[in-house]
């Protein structure tokens, strides 16, 4: 699905995504960092491409007009080495994302319950402990809560070990808006909300992929 797309559904699910702009040329792109302001990502912008990371479609940290226009010419030429067949419409330019604690939001339909949503800590955590909890939906707000909760690592989540607590009902907010967003869209077979970088005052959802049939 085109990565525009993907943005628009989750802000109509009111689920909070970074600032970003779309560039077909290094011009654009460098006119669209300064605009959003320093530091930014760069990722390919491809309805070919859905691992961005894989084929060398992402960097990150990009401090200044030179770093920006660099990175563009050698994530155009890095990408159709990896991928030739694949068409490339330019980038999407993005605010980077402050520090914070990554969870991942995502669904798939299963063949026999429908679609079901999965909850986790995000990074390492998801990767190597596999921490996740699961629901069929639709999800309502106590079923989200549950979500979080019922996962080994939610005392971070609650700010254990000297750590900041973040915001739960914005993480319950998401999950119940994924869920109204796959009754809209039941053509969805996979979505990954990852990561969604989480605050003590609310959240962004930094990258986000969908399939559709």
């Amino acid at each position: 699905m085109m990565e525009e797309v993907v943005w628009e559904r989750l802000r109509d699910a009111n689920i909070p995504v970074l600032p970003m702009k779309q560039a077909s040329t290094a011009t654009e792109a460098v006119d669209a960092a300064k605009e959003l302001g320093y530091p930014v990502a760069m990722k390919i912008l491809s309805p070919d491409i859905s691992h961005k990371s894989d084929v060398g479609g992402v960097v990150l940290g990009l401090a200044s007009d030179g770093d920006v226009e660099t990175a563009f010419h050698a994530m155009m030429e890095r990408v159709k080495s990896q991928v030739p067949d694949a068409g490339i419409e330019g980038v999407v330019i993005q605010k980077m994302a402050e520090p914070g604690l990554e969870v991942i939001v995502g669904a798939k339909r299963d063949p026999q319950f429908g679609h079901v949503i999965m909850f986790g800590l995000g990074g390492i955590f998801v990767e190597i402990c596999r921490d996740v909890s699961f629901r069929v939906t639709p999800v309502d707000r106590e079923m989200a809560r549950q979500m979080i909760l019922e996962i080994k690592g939610s005392p971070i989540l609650k700010g254990a070990r000297g750590r900041t607590a973040v915001d739960m009902e914005v993480i319950i907010d998401v999950i119940t808006g994924l869920s109204r967003m796959l009754e809209k869209y039941p053509g969805i077979v996979e979505l990954d909300i990852n990561p969604l970088v989480m605050y003590p005052g609310g959240a962004f959802a930094v990258d986000a992929r969908i399939l559709e049939d």
